[in-house]
């Protein structure tokens, strides 16, 4: 029995995949505690959507978030990438303002913009009202259908582990503060500092779902997660580390001792040493390792040396590179595994989402070769 399961029986329910054998030795499981495996394990952010003919046929007519609450299209779209690619991980698909939807927030996915929020939160009196009214009990009494759909994920699954995920304080915080999507968040980032308490508020409010639905996901079944911080690279480092970093441990708290964990944020190449940092249990003073994952704009190598070559890396194949010719992405491809090898462990991705653009087989053709090399 592994020291994951010896240390992490007692809090995982029982035939959990991480416990019953099904995951704990996957390539992406061992990577993700630091143990580089035979081969470097694959997986794509935003892999289950929008790229996929299959998942276009299923999607017609269904509104995005609709799709997400229901059980058997969450878990059909969850796995449609795993059968196409054969990639070393499926992502559950979800959204990240469904904790906020769950929790009775009115939100809309506006096609061509994105999250939109009919009551922007800008005031102490609007973070009040957020928590009195959309509190996280409120979240746990609607947690059915996603734990419906990551247990059925699981089950088919075998001994691919599932992927949890859940949006950053911060993100979710700068989508209600500004309303909707935002070039620079200057609203949120002006809340930060005129008003810390309210600010702080919300973020804690905020944390309090993500974490809840991350340990949803985990107890339904999904062997990692990852926390997906979109707007982080327009903060400072001081900015993130007094303001930020507080709700994103706060977050990861109720799952950081069950599951392997990876911390990602757009643009935070600034912000690498305090992503990490998240790891660290500021009360006990001790580090649980996360994976840091790497955008494309930092070589993964030069994030390795950073992180004193302690930490173990995701990313980071440009996103751009997947409309080049075939010798062109390959050469990239062979240079983000050599750079990769400095660190403990690699995770190999994107160093972002998948473009809806983008051809499957193409993102096949990378497994294939991530996997041979």
């Amino acid at each position: 029995m592994n020291d994951l399961t010896d240390t992490r029986s007692a809090a995982l329910p029982a035939g959990h995949p991480l416990l019953d054998g099904r995951t704990a030795d996957a390539p992406l499981v061992r990577a993700l505690r630091g143990d580089r495996p035979e081969r470097t394990p694959v997986w794509f952010m935003r892999q289950a959507g929008r790229s996929l003919p299959e998942y276009r046929e299923l999607r017609a007519g269904i509104p995005m978030l609709a799709a997400c609450l229901d059980s058997a299209t969450a878990s059909e779209i969850t796995l449609q990438p795993v059968r196409r690619h054969g990639v070393d991980a499926a992502v559950f698909f979800s959204d990240i303002v469904v904790p906020l939807l769950l929790a009775g927030v009115d939100v809309e996915l506006v096609a061509g913009r994105g999250p939109v929020f009919a009551d922007p939160v800008r005031t102490a009196a609007d973070v009040a009202r957020c928590r009195r009214e959309h509190p996280v009990e409120r979240l746990r009494e609607s947690f059915g259908p996603v734990a419906d759909a990551v247990a059925a994920s699981v089950a088919e699954l075998g001994g691919t582990p599932l992927i949890g995920f859940a949006g950053a304080p911060f993100t979710l915080a700068a989508y209600l503060v500004e309303g909707g999507p935002s070039k620079d968040h200057l609203r949120a980032r002006s809340l930060m500092h005129s008003d810390p308490e309210a600010w702080s508020e919300l973020l804690a409010w905020v944390a309090e779902l993500s974490g809840a639905f991350l340990e949803a996901q985990v107890r339904a079944g999904a062997s990692a997660v990852q926390l997906f911080d979109s707007w982080a690279g327009s903060l400072s480092a001081v900015d993130y580390r007094e303001r930020v970093a507080p709700a994103s441990r706060a977050t990861l708290a109720p799952v950081r001792d069950l599951v392997p964990v990876i911390h990602f944020a757009v643009g935070s190449g600034h912000l690498l040493e305090e992503i990490a940092s998240v790891g660290r249990d500021t009360d006990t003073d001790t580090d649980t390792a996360v994976t840091v994952g790497v955008d494309w704009r930092t070589p993964l190598d030069e994030a390795s040396r950073r992180l004193g070559d302690a930490v173990p890396l995701q990313g980071n194949l440009d996103p751009a590179y997947l409309d080049a010719p075939a010798p062109v992405l390959e050469a990239h491809l062979d240079d983000v595994l050599r750079r990769g090898l400095r660190a403990p462990a690699h995770v190999l991705n994107l160093g972002h989402g998948v473009p809806p653009t983008a051809d499957p087989t193409v993102l096949t053709r990378i497994v294939e070769l991530a996997h041979a090399r």
